[in-house]
């Protein structure tokens, strides 16, 4: 039972995620809530990780390498997208270690996602006080 609520929540991250891939190509600012949806997904796919049982702990290698400041919104997309098929796939083949690590790191990517666009939209914000 836990292993489909994990799938479904999986394939639903991927869903929002092809989705605002195709929005951020347009540069519609939908592509915010979409993303959203997506991390919201994958919170609940961690939650499902860590109420199952797993033999081995999180390690130092699931962080991730941010070493450019430069926020490239597509880019992003796109790696956590492949995250989550590789993700996807080891779910499949019962490597649930391998899934949750795949999963992690793609909500670290969603949450830096995240804190960009707030950064952005707060900016927004304050240049339209300024402007009045």
């Amino acid at each position: 039972m836990k292993l489909e609520k994990l799938t479904r929540a999986v394939a639903s991250a991927m869903e929002y995620l092809e989705r605002s891939i195709r929005v951020a190509s347009k540069g519609d600012d939908a592509v915010r809530d979409l993303v959203w949806n997506a991390a919201a997904n994958l919170e609940y796919a961690l939650f499902l990780f860590s109420i199952m049982p797993q033999d081995v702990p999180r390690s130092p290698s699931w962080r991730l390498d941010s070493h450019s400041k430069e926020v490239k919104v597509e880019s992003i997309l796109s790696s956590t997208r492949n995250l989550l098929e590789k993700a996807e796939n080891e779910i499949k083949a019962g490597a649930l270690h391998e899934a949750h690590k795949e999963t992690w790191m793609a909500r670290g990517h969603l949450l830096r996602l995240q804190e960009f666009f707030e950064k952005k939209r707060k900016l927004e914000r304050a240049e339209e006080k300024s402007s009045k």
